[in-house]
């Protein structure tokens, strides 16, 4: 059966063609390479940030304090947006398979 959106039977097959994309897989390592050191970078960046944030603390220096406290957020918000990005494309393309 044909309608005015197109044959009704392959309504399920909609998907995306990842195929279509010339070199996908290279691609796909090449983001894969780049989430790999976002997060690896992210977790240095806490780990400096944590102990500047102690040192600054501990000597009194409130200006180092609030800028390695800042720092600790920005890490924390990199990594977060890195693994959440992974996330919400994952759930767009089961999502949009289901449609």
């Amino acid at each position: 059966m044909i309608s005015m959106f197109g044959p009704v039977g392959l309504a399920g097959q909609v998907g995306p063609d990842f195929g279509a994309v010339g070199a996908s897989v290279t691609l796909t390592m090449i983001v894969g390479a780049l989430l790999t050191v976002v997060l690896v970078v992210s977790v240095a960046m806490l780990v400096v940030c944590a102990i500047g944030w102690a040192l600054a603390s501990a000597s009194g220096n409130y200006q180092g304090l609030a800028r390695a406290r800042g720092g600790l957020w920005v890490a924390v918000g990199a990594a977060a947006l890195a693994g959440g990005g992974v996330t919400w494309m994952n759930f767009l393309l089961r999502t949009g398979s289901s449609l």
